[in-house]
Order: C-alpha cells, then structure tokens, then sequence
C-alpha cells in the first residue's frame, strides 16, 4: 500500500506512524523474543577510533529495543533531539519522542531492528552522521510482513559527560518491502559499515 512508498526524507518517526495507520485498520501483533539483532555486514570500511566511539553507541541504541529499555533508549537522546528531522511532521524533544516510540520499544506495535552502518566524524570532532541499515517486521492476522530501509542520525557528544547522543534522526530511503525474514537479513548483511565490530559497547 501507499505506506510503504514513503518519500526519501521519511525518517525512523515515519515508522511510529505507519505502525499507528496499519493498527487502526488491523490487529497488529509482533513477537519480540523471536527477532533478534540484526547480522553484521559484508563489506568493512576504514574507520577512525572516534568514529568507531559513535558506531558502538549506534548499536548500545539499537539493542535498547532489542532489549525493550525505554529508560536506556531515553537515554541515547540529546534533550533537544528532533525524529522526523526535516518534514514537517518533525518531533521535538527527549520525552516527546520516547512517548512515540514506546510502542516500537516495548515491540507490541511491530518488531524494528537496525544496526550500525557507516559512521564519518568531519571537521567538528563532536558531530558525527551514522547511516545504517534496518528491518521493520509487522504482523496481520497471522501473516508477517518485512519491509527494509535506511535510517540517518547526527550524534553529537556531550561536554558534560562526553557520552555521544542524537540530536536529529532521520530517513535516508524509502521503506521497501521484502518477501521475508531470510531476504531482508540477506540485504542487511550486503550493505557496507564501519569496521567497528571489535571491541565493547560504550
């Protein structure tokens, strides 16, 4: 359906209203212990030890929804943190945008993984732009459906703490449909990330 042909700047907030439109037509159950973190990819890319910083804070984010954290996924996010970043649906701030996703969080609405992709630190050592792969499974009536996508966040390191949190979330593709599980995690795995993978989490 119309849905899933979001534009180019649709963003991970897209989602949450996606999952609110397919809920209001259909029951929609997930199975979150079923899904688990997403493979890694293929291809490694050449990284700075900074910006493999930001790539495992990229995956301590996604694994506060694997592991259904409200509290940790609150707080990856900057207090001024805008979702939707660039549309006019944009939403702004920490608890503004922990309220819309705790469905997505808590994977009672629908099941949605991500991972790490590739992470650049520019001129500012305190900025950086993670690009990274996702898997966004719903449930209707019995029947799975899979779609695929990419997310874009800008991270932003905090002086106080140092630790890195995201200050804008966005998309940086349309959401695409996929046949199934197998398919959607054999192109998860095809696109490229930073060669982070070593190492712990922040």
């Amino acid at each position: 359906g119309a849905r899933w042909r979001a534009s180019g700047s649709a963003v991970r907030r897209w989602l949450v209203a996606a999952v609110a439109a397919t809920s209001a037509s259909h029951a929609v159950a997930a199975e979150p212990d079923a899904v688990g973190a997403l493979p890694l990819a293929a291809q490694r890319l050449a990284a700075s030890a900074d910006e493999c910083v930001v790539w495992r804070r990229e995956l301590s984010f996604a694994r506060s929804v694997e592991a259904h954290d409200g509290a940790a996924f609150a707080a990856h996010l900057h207090p001024g943190t805008v979702f939707n970043a660039g549309a006019a649906e944009a939403e702004r701030g920490r608890d503004a945008v922990a309220k819309s996703w705790a469905g997505l969080v808590e994977g009672k609405s629908a099941i949605l993984r991500w991972r790490p992709g590739i992470v650049n630190i520019g001129g500012d050592p305190n900025v950086a732009i993670s690009r990274g792969p996702y898997i966004l499974q719903t449930t209707t009536d019995g029947v799975d459906t899979f779609s695929v996508g990419f997310y874009q966040t800008v991270w932003v390191r905090d002086p106080g703490d140092m630790a890195w949190r995201v200050l804008f979330d966005g998309g940086a593709s349309t959401l695409t449909k996929v046949a199934d599980r197998a398919a959607a995690e054999t192109w998860i795995v095809a696109q490229a990330m930073s060669d982070c993978a070593a190492g712990s989490s922040p």
